[in-house]
């Protein structure tokens, strides 16, 4: 029997940098239509009601598994299955963050969102082929630290949208930041043009019909295909209806926005993405079941640890300790979970779904996060934060069920 190869090894190889590169290109355009549109059009004197149904354009990143089968049928003439894909999307966001960042929310603020929406869409695109291209190019064992990888490039694409372009805004024109971050989009043009092409699977769609029909009846043929479903909708819950209403939750402490800014938002980043980087390392020694155990039990206690600094109050140093293992644990269970949702997919399927389940990952973030609010009012914040981490129970307790010992290989 061969043997495996090294951490170092698997760290050091072409895919896992790949995951890397891919996942900073599907995380630019994000924040570009979120937080860093809202700050443009609140510089343009937009009305406040306009301005929040602009996380309408939001939409493509729920609904993208309704194109996704387009995407395994079809195989472009150049390049093949994936990389045709992804440099048709690539192109297409960078075109139209070009054609964002030359509208004029001021005096056309509807055209700004139709241009906002275009890119949305296209940046949904382009994160149903990087999904699957990344399912497809790692090895089974590779999927925890690709998983983490891409996960870690997602949010440093966040961060140089979000912050930089922030701060960028206040050196030049909002159309000119549109256009140099439209730039860095090159990143994963050039990437997509030097990556090779995954094998096509034999048995992949020969009809659209197929495309829609067999990813839904080959997921569903297997055995717990419900528990899983169930178990993907709770496994972050309580980690995120924790998180959902954390900024107001430490203002009433007393914290400056400074203060969450320094350390929840650029301290608390890095610390995700290390959590997400030490997480891929040890899924390869541990396994996704087991991973998917520990890490969520991390989620667990990290989330009572708001309880704790609720009860502290203003403290800075609690604050870091919290926001520490919090943001940590989170990156770590977040590369087990979206490890362990590439490896229930079908190769041949891959981009159909992927998409229904990570689509259904982010149902709690919409639905379930929105009571939160009332719900604090109601108990209060130690209590909220105490309920939030006893929700997280089910979750875990599910993972012997779904996750069989053979996902761990």
């Amino acid at each position: 029997m061969l043997a495996k190869p090294s951490i170092w090894t698997v760290l050091a190889s072409r895919p896992i940098w790949v995951s890397l590169l891919m996942g900073f290109s599907s995380g630019l355009p994000l924040l570009l239509t979120g937080s860093l549109l809202q700050a443009w059009m609140t510089d343009a004197k937009v009305s406040l009601a306009e301005i929040s149904l602009m996380s309408l354009v939001g939409l493509p990143y729920t609904l993208k598994f309704l194109w996704a089968p387009l995407l395994d049928r079809f195989i472009p003439p150049f390049l093949g299955r994936r990389r045709g894909w992804l440099l048709l999307a690539q192109l297409a966001v960078l075109s139209s963050l070009v054609m964002l960042g030359n509208t004029d929310p001021a005096s056309n603020p509807w055209l700004t969102a139709s241009m906002a929406l275009l890119v949305a869409f296209c940046s949904a695109t382009q994160d149903i082929v990087v999904d699957a291209y990344r399912r497809e190019d790692l090895a089974d064992r590779e999927l925890g630290l690709g998983a983490s990888m891409y996960v870690n490039g997602y949010r440093i694409g966040m961060l140089l949208a979000g912050g930089g372009g922030l701060i960028l805004a206040d050196h030049m024109p909002f159309s000119a930041v549109y256009t140099v971050l439209a730039a860095a989009m090159l990143v994963g043009l050039i990437t997509t043009l030097i990556a090779p092409e995954p094998p096509v699977p034999h048995g992949t769609p020969s009809t659209l019909r197929g495309a829609v029909v067999e990813p839904l009846r080959q997921y569903f043929e297997r055995e717990g295909a419900w528990l899983i479903l169930i178990f993907i909708l709770l496994y972050k819950l309580g980690d995120t209806m924790a998180g959902a209403i954390t900024t107001p939750f430490y203002l009433g402490l007393g914290f400056s926005k400074t203060e969450i800014g320094a350390v929840v938002k650029l301290f608390g980043s890095w610390a995700t993405i290390v959590g997400g980087t030490l997480g891929g390392l040890l899924i390869l020694r541990l396994g996704i079941r087991q991973s998917l155990w520990w890490f969520g039990l991390g989620q667990m206690v990290s989330t009572l640890g708001f309880a704790i600094l609720a009860n502290i109050g203003h403290s800075r140093e609690a604050l870091v300790g919290v926001i520490t293992v919090e943001n940590l644990t989170s990156g770590m269970g977040t590369a087990a979970f979206v490890a362990f949702m590439g490896a229930l997919t079908d190769k041949r399927f891959t981009a159909t779904q992927y998409a229904l389940l990570s689509s259904l990952m982010g149902i709690p973030r919409v639905l379930f996060a929105a009571p939160t609010g009332w719900i604090s009012l109601q108990t209060g914040w130690p209590m909220f934060f105490l309920l939030c981490t006893v929700i997280a129970i089910p979750g875990l307790l599910m993972i012997r069920t779904v996750a069989k010992p053979e996902s761990d290989s």
